[in-house]
């Protein structure tokens, strides 16, 4: 890709290529699709997400489509999933039901946009935990949210691992505990990022060893499921995002996720801050018409917090090894302290 023309700025060449590509998709005329609007959302630290409105002329008239672009910072490859194999996903939940962005075009062709992309629905509603929590125009949206999301994680769990859009998954080795799997590798992590002793966390790691539990099934797993990847309104849920890390896997962890300290943004309650457990669990068990074992549940809660110590690490160990002298990163550090007290409560049933 070279450079703009003069006079023409980098998102009104972006927005042109985005255009283009659509209208080669779509086979029609260059002239027939116009996108505009185009502007850099907030948020999206892994990926980029740009909001555009596309018009697309066709013979019985000019379809205006809201959209998000989903892409890939340029020259990053490899971390945090692919592009091409989340949209494939995307579609996989739209077609089951799940309330998710419609996806629409996209590809893992680097020389359109400098890096994969795709192209979904822009839903309207706000995704900040901050306001979901204290805004007195979402309280109705609270309480009915952590039974909303338990429903919701139910379609999710429910889609067929046959389908050609979840090929391209792997797999958890025969014989082999996703849990046990999941365990060893933050496990490895933490010894490896640590720098100075944290013996809650290998008392932690002891505890979880001794209670890994058997997948009641194998599903499709979000990986990242929890308030702040969901967008809402007054009226409640609108849509599920963020699915990069998803994966195959005990259905149980995408619960046990959401119940995790660090998604409750302050809250008592433990299900994502807006509910109970016994809602949230209440809701999937309706819904999917099988029983959650609360013994996996707690287990998969623990190892969450377990898995967010591995973030406080990290963020640690770029301040302590002086790769960013950022104070930000150094309080973060600091927070692997409420995931000890956390792991200690679950530990000793404090539930």
């Amino acid at each position: 890709m070279g450079a703009p023309a003069t006079g023409r700025s980098a998102s009104d060449a972006m927005a042109e290529r985005l255009a283009g590509f659509v209208a080669r998709e779509e086979g029609l005329a260059p002239e027939r699709v116009r996108a505009a609007n185009l502007r850099r959302l907030a948020g999206g630290a892994s990926r980029e997400i740009w909001s555009v409105d596309l018009s697309i002329e066709r013979d019985g008239g000019v379809e205006e489509l809201p959209l998000v672009v989903r892409k890939d910072p340029a020259g990053r490859v490899g971390d945090g999933g692919d592009r091409g194999v989340e949209r494939g996903v995307l579609r996989a939940a739209w077609a089951g039901g799940v309330p998710v962005p419609r996806p629409r075009w996209g590809t893992t062709d680097a020389s359109v946009l400098g890096a994969p992309f795709f192209l979904m629905d822009r839903i309207a509603g706000e995704t900040l935990p901050r306001r979901l929590l204290r805004e007195d125009a979402f309280a109705k949206t609270r309480a009915g949210m952590a039974a909303e999301l338990g429903a919701i994680l139910a379609k999710i769990h429910a889609l067929d691992l046959a389908s050609p859009d979840l090929a391209a998954l792997a797999r958890p080795p025969a014989g082999r505990s996703p849990a046990r799997a999941e365990l060893e590798r933050v496990a490895e992590s933490i010894r490896t990022l640590a720098a100075e002793p944290h013996p809650v966390l290998d008392l932690a790691e002891r505890w979880l060893a001794e209670r890994v539990p058997e997948p009641p099934r194998i599903t499709l797993v979000h990986g990242d499921y929890r308030v702040g990847n969901a967008i809402f309104d007054e009226t409640g849920v609108r849509a599920i995002l963020d699915w990069e890390l998803v994966h195959v896997g005990d259905p149980i962890e995408d619960l046990g996720w959401l119940c995790t300290r660090a998604w409750r943004f302050g809250s008592p309650l433990p299900a994502g801050g807006v509910g109970t457990r016994e809602q949230l669990v209440a809701a999937y068990e309706a819904a999917s018409g099988r029983k959650v074992d609360r013994e996996a549940l707690r287990f998969w809660e623990a190892c969450g917090n377990f898995r967010v110590a591995v973030v406080w690490l990290q963020q640690s160990r770029v301040f302590l090894d002086g790769k960013v002298p950022s104070v930000e990163l150094a309080s973060l550090g600091r927070r692997t302290a409420e995931t000890e007290e956390e792991l200690l409560r679950l530990l000793r049933e404090e539930l």
